[in-house]
C-alpha cells in the first residue's frame, strides 16, 4: 500500500486572505496596514490551534512589504519571536527591551512576537510595562495568548485586542477536501467531517489528524478507517442503539454495549455520545434547527429518518436519563452496572405493556417470556405447610396413629405428637443507654463478673526456712543465666535474702537495681511461691547508700579498691606516670 505524509506546515496560510475563518480580523488588519493606522501593541486571543501565532508571523512579514521585494525576502532580521512559557523571567524581558532601542536596518518596523504572554511572571510584566507604554516608532509588539484573563489590566489597556474564534467544522472540512485533492487522496465526506469535528475548531489539529489517518489508510480515506484510527465511535453504533431502545430490545442493547466495551471504548464515552445523539435527533425534528447539525449530508439524511420514529417526549426523557448517568459515572463504584441500568431504563420509556409507577420503570420479565425468551430455572426451597388444610390432615393422621397404638403397643413409638405452641415474649420497652436503669444494669453485670475470683485464703501456705529460700533463690539465678538474662542474675546475687515470717528482705546499693528487680518481681515471686508451696511470700526491697561504697563502678573506684589491698600500686603509677 502506498502511503502519503502530508505536512501540516506546508498547508498553513501564507497571506491574510488565506486565513480560514478569520475574515473579520483579516480585513481589519489589512486596512490598518494600508492606511498606516496599525497599533504598536496587538493582542491575539483565542483557543489553541486557531492560528494566532501563524497570523502574527504573516502580519510581521506583510508590515514591511511594499510590493517591490523578491519572493524569498521575508525580513527575517526584523522579526523576533519569544516564547514566554520558557522565557518568563525579568532578565529575558530586559534583554528584549535592550533590543527594542535599535532601529531596523531594512524595512520600516521591527516586530516582536511574544507567544503565551500570560506565562510571564509578575515582575516580568512590570518590567515590560514601561516599554509597552512608550514604544519607539519603529517597534510593534504582537502578543498571543490563550488565557486573556491572566494578563494584568495595565497591559490589556495598552493593546488592540483581536479575539480569534474557533474555525467551524464546515470550513475545516472544506480546507481538508482541498488538501486531499491536492495530494490525490480519495476521501469520503463523512470521513473528513469526523476529522474536522475531532479537531474541535483548531485547523492545526485537523491537519495533524489528517496526516496520521492518511499515513495509516493510504490513498482511500473512508469513514471506517478514520473511526478505527481515531478510536471514535461511529454514527452507526448510536443509530443501532437508538433502534434497539425504540423497539424495547433490552437483551440486544446490552449485548451491543458489551461489544462496544470489548473494542476498548469507555462506558462514559458511550453514554455521553448517546446523549449527544439524542440531542441531534431532537434538533432534526424542526426544519429551522437542522443547520445546527454538524454532520455530513449522508449522515444528516439518517438523522432525519430516525427523528421521525422518536417522539419529542422520548428524546427529552432520554437526554435526562443519559445526562444523569453521565454525572454519576465518575463517582460510581460499579460504572458498567450504572450504564446498563440507564440503557434498560431508556429501553423501557416507550413500553406500554403495564402501568408505570415511576420514572425508573424497567420492562418486567413477563414481557420477554411472551416473546419466547425463557428465564433461567432457579431451585426454590419448599415452604412448610401453614394453611388450614395441611394442619387438618396432620390432626387426622395423629388420631389414626393413636387408635392403632391402642391396638398394638409396638406402634407407640410411631405416635405423632402435636408440637407445642410457641409463645413469643413481647419485647419490653427498651431504655436509653444514658438512663439510670441502664447504668445500674451495667454495674450489676460487672459485679457478677468480679465474683469469679479465686479466694486467696484457700491457697497453700506451707512453712519454710531461710535455707530453703536461699536454695530456691540460687536455682532461679541459674535459670536466668541459662536464659541469657545475666544483668538480672547479677542484681539478685548482690545481696543474700533474709526472711522474717513470709517477707523476704533485700538491700541494694542504688535505686536502679531496686527498680530493675521490681519490674521482674512477678516471675521471681511466682517461681519462689511454687517451689516452696507458699503463696503468702512477698518482697521488701530497700536501698543502702553505704553499701554502694563496697562496689566499684568507675575506673577510679576500681583503682582505689586495688590500692587498699596493695599500696605499692600507687607508687608504681607515680613512678612511670601512668593514667588510670
Amino acid at each position: 500500500m502506498e502511503h502519503f505524509v502530508v505536512s501540516a506546515r506546508k498547508y498553513r496560510p501564507q497571506t491574510f486572505k488565506d486565513v480560514v475563518g478569520q475574515q473579520a480580523i483579516t480585513n481589519t488588519l489589512l486596512n490598518a496596514i494600508e492606511n498606516n493606522h496599525l497599533a504598536q501593541a496587538l493582542l491575539f486571543t483565542g483557543p489553541r490551534g486557531v492560528g494566532k501565532t501563524t497570523c502574527a508571523r504573516i502580519l510581521a512579514k506583510m508590515i514591511n512589504s511594499d510590493g517591490s521585494e523578491t519572493e524569498n525576502e521575508d525580513f527575517a532580521f526584523n522579526i523576533f519571536e519569544l516564547d514566554a512559557a520558557s522565557n518568563n523571567s525579568v532578565d529575558d524581558i530586559r534583554s528584549l527591551t535592550d533590543q527594542v532601542r535599535i532601529p531596523p536596518q531594512v524595512g520600516k518596523y521591527k516586530v516582536y512576537i511574544i507567544d503565551e504572554v500570560h506565562m510571564l511572571s509578575q515582575a516580568a510584566f512590570n518590567a515590560f510595562l514601561k516599554t509597552l507604554e512608550e514604544p519607539p516608532k519603529h517597534c510593534i509588539f504582537i502578543l498571543a495568548t490563550t488565557e486573556k484573563h491572566k494578563i494584568i489590566p495595565t497591559i490589556l489597556s495598552r493593546c488592540q485586542i483581536f479575539d480569534f474564534k474557533r474555525i467551524t467544522v464546515k470550513d475545516a472540512k472544506e480546507y481538508l477536501k482541498y488538501i486531499a485533492s491536492e495530494q490525490g487522496v480519495t476521501a469520503d465526506d463523512d470521513a473528513l467531517h469526523i476529522i474536522a469535528q475531532k479537531a474541535d475548531g483548531a485547523m492545526r489539529d485537523a491537519l495533524s489528524i489528517f496526516d496520521r489517518v492518511v499515513s495509516f489508510s493510504g490513498k482511500t480515506l473512508t469513514r471506517q478507517a478514520v473511526t478505527e484510527n481515531l478510536n471514535v465511535l461511529d454514527y452507526e453504533t448510536y443509530f443501532t442503539s437508538t433502534d434497539f431502545i425504540l423497539e424495547n430490545k433490552i437483551p440486544e442493547l446490552l449485548l451491543q454495549f458489551n461489544n462496544t466495551l470489548s473494542k476498548g471504548f469507555d462506558g462514559h464515552h458511550f453514554i455521553a455520545g448517546l446523549a449527544s445523539h439524542f440531542r441531534d435527533l431532537l434538533v432534526s425534528k424542526t426544519e429551522e434547527t437542522i443547520k445546527l447539525l454538524e454532520v455530513g449530508e449522508q449522515t444528516k439524511i439518517k438523522y432525519l429518518e430516525q427523528s421521525k420514529k422518536a417522539s419529542q417526549e422520548f428524546l427529552l426523557q432520554g437526554i435526562n436519563l443519559a445526562n444523569d448517568c453521565d454525572l454519576k459515572y465518575k463517582t460510581s463504584k460499579n460504572q458498567r452496572l450504572l450504564v446498563e441500568l440507564c440503557l434498560m431504563q431508556l429501553a423501557s420509556i416507550t413500553f406500554d405493556g403495564e402501568k408505570k409507577n415511576s420514572k425508573y420503570y424497567i420492562i418486567p420479565p413477563s414481557y420477554f417470556k411472551k416473546k419466547g425468551i425463557t428465564p433461567i430455572p432457579v431451585n426454590v426451597p419448599a415452604k412448610t405447610p401453614s394453611n388450614k388444610k395441611t394442619t387438618e390432615t396432620l390432626i387426622e393422621n395423629t388420631k389414626d396413629v393413636e387408635l392403632t397404638s391402642k391396638a398394638s403397643p409396638h406402634l407407640e413409638s410411631l405416635q405423632v405428637k402435636t408440637p407445642p405452641k410457641i409463645v413469643l415474649k413481647q419485647d419490653k420497652k427498651r431504655s436509653s443507654g444514658l438512663s439510670l436503669s441502664s447504668i445500674r444494669a451495667k454495674k450489676e453485670h460487672l459485679i457478677k463478673q468480679m465474683d469469679v475470683v479465686i479466694d486467696e485464703e484457700d491457697l497453700p501456705k506451707d512453712p519454710f526456712t531461710e535455707k530453703e529460700l536461699i536454695t530456691v533463690w540460687n536455682q532461679f539465678i541459674e535459670e536466668l543465666q541459662k536464659q541469657g538474662k545475666h544483668n538480672l542474675a547479677s542484681i539478685l546475687s548482690i545481696d543474700t535474702p533474709k526472711v522474717k515470717g513470709t517477707v523476704v528482705y533485700l538491700e541494694f546499693p542504688n535505686a536502679t537495681n531496686k527498680m530493675e528487680l521490681e519490674r521482674q518481681q512477678y516471675n521471681l515471686l511466682g517461681y519462689v511461691r511454687k517451689s516452696l508451696n507458699n503463696f503468702d511470700i512477698s518482697l521488701s526491697i530497700s536501698v543502702n547508700e553505704e553499701m554502694e561504697k563496697k562496689y566499684a563502678f568507675t575506673d577510679m573506684d576500681k583503682f582505689e579498691k586495688m590500692n587498699e589491698k596493695n599500696p605499692n600500686l600507687d607508687t608504681l603509677r607515680r613512678t612511670f606516670d601512668l593514667d588510670i
